[in-house]
C-alpha cells in the first residue's frame, strides 16, 4: 500500500525588488526621523544657550547654571540607572570600562572644558570652535573606528557647515590673542570629546535612556559636591525665585536630559559622523531664540550663516551612509 506524503508547506518568498524597496522605505524613515530628533537636539542646544545669557544678566554665574544641569538631570533620571542596575547589575559590572567612558567623555570634563572656555575665549569663539571640533572630530573618529569612507558630498557638507559657523559668529582677527588661543583648544578638546561619546555610544549600542542616566549620575556625585563645597550655592541662594525656577527648567529638566538623549536617540539612528553635524545649528537658531527672550534681532549675517549651515547639514546628513561592521574594530573600545 503506497503511503502518499504531501510536502511541507513554504512561507510564500518575498520577490528580490519588494526586500529592496521595503529597506530603503526602512532607511529613509530612520533618516527622516534622525533628522528631525537632530533638530530639536540643536533646539535644545540653542534654548539654554540663550537661558544661559538670560541667566547671567540676571546675576547667575556659570558654575551655578552647570550645577543646575548637572543636579536636577542626575536626580530626575536616577530612578532609570537604578532599575537598570536592578535587573542586570552583572551587565553594570562586566561593562563597566565603557560607562566610565561614556562618563568622561560627556559629563564632568566635557563641562568643565566647555564652560571653562569662556573665561579665555570671547562668545563669538564658543560659535565655532567647539561645534567644528564636534563635525570634524566625528567624521575623522567613524572614519577609523567604523570604516566609513570620507565621501566628498560629506566632506562639501561638512565645509559648508563651517562656512556657515564663521559667518554666523562675525570672527575677526583682532579676537585671535595667545588668551584666547587657550580658550579655543579648551573647546576643540570639549567638541572632541562629545565626538567621542558619540562613537562609543554607537560602537557598543547604548540605550540613549540610560547612558543619559550614567553621565548625569557621574556629574552629580563629582561636579555638585566640589561646587557646593567651593561656593556654598551662593550664587542659587541669592538668585531670584523666578529666575531660580526658569533655570531649574531650562537647565535642568530640558537641557540636562534633553541633550543628552536626543543626542544619543540620534547617534542611534543616523550614526555619529552624521550625529556630529547637527549641533552646528545650535548657535543660528540661538540667534533666533534671543530675539524674544534677549530682545536682540539677528542680523543678515546671522540669518545668512544659518541658512548656509542647514544646507551644508542637508548635504553631508543624506549622503549615504555605511553600516556597522560585524566584527569589533582594532580601535573600538572594549567591555
Amino acid at each position: 500500500m503506497t503511503t502518499l506524503t504531501h510536502p511541507a508547506p513554504q512561507a510564500p518568498s518575498l520577490p528580490l525588488a519588494e526586500i529592496t524597496k521595503s529597506s530603503a522605505l526602512t532607511e529613509t524613515s530612520r533618516l527622516m526621523l534622525g533628522i528631525a530628533v537632530g533638530l530639536l537636539a540643536a533646539s535644545i542646544g540653542a534654548l539654554y544657550t540663550v537661558f544661559a545669557r538670560w541667566g547671567i544678566a540676571q546675576g547667575l554665574r556659570s558654575t551655578d547654571l552647570t550645577v543646575l544641569r548637572f543636579a536636577v538631570a542626575g536626580v530626575v533620571t536616577l530612578p532609570v540607572l537604578g532599575l537598570a542596575f536592578w535587573r542586570d547589575a552583572v551587565q553594570f559590572k562586566q561593562r563597566w570600562r565603557i560607562w566610565l567612558a561614556v562618563a568622561l567623555l560627556a559629563g564632568t570634563p566635557f563641562g568643565l572644558l566647555m564652560f571653562g572656555a569662556l573665561q579665555f575665549a570671547p562668545p563669538s569663539h564658543a560659535a565655532v570652535f567647539p561645534f567644528a571640533a564636534m563635525s570634524v572630530a566625528g567624521m575623522l573618529l567613524s572614519a577609523w573606528v567604523f570604516s566609513e569612507r570620507l565621501q566628498a558630498r560629506k566632506l562639501l557638507g561638512i565645509a559648508i557647515v563651517l562656512g556657515g559657523l564663521l559667518l554666523l559668529s562675525g570672527l575677526d582677527a583682532a579676537s585671535f590673542t595667545s588668551r584666547a588661543a587657550l580658550g579655543d583648544a579648551m573647546f576643540i578638546a570639549a567638541g572632541t570629546l562629545w565626538a567621542g561619546f558619540g562613537i562609543v555610544l554607537r560602537r557598543h549600542r547604548l540605550d540613549p535612556l540610560l547612558a543619559t542616566a550614567v553621565v548625569s549620575f557621574s556629574a552629580l556625585i563629582t561636579y555638585v559636591p566640589v561646587y557646593l563645597w567651593h561656593t556654598g550655592a551662593a550664587g542659587l541662594l541669592a538668585a531670584a525665585p523666578n529666575v531660580l525656577w526658569v533655570e531649574v527648567l531650562v537647565q535642568g529638566l530640558i537641557a540636562g536630559t534633553g541633550t543628552l538623549y536626543t543626542y544619543a536617540k540620534m547617534v542611534s539612528l543616523l550614526g555619529p559622523s552624521r550625529a556630529a553635524i547637527f549641533p552646528a545649528l545650535a548657535p543660528g537658531l540661538a540667534a533666533l531664540m534671543a530675539w524674544p527672550v534677549l530682545g536682540h534681532m539677528p542680523g543678515a549675517f546671522e540669518v545668512a550663516g544659518l541658512l548656509i549651515a542647514m544646507s551644508g547639514l542637508l548635504l553631508a546628513v543624506t549622503s549615504r551612509g555605511v553600516s556597522l561592521p560585524a566584527q569589533t574594530p582594532a580601535g573600538a573600545l572594549r567591555g
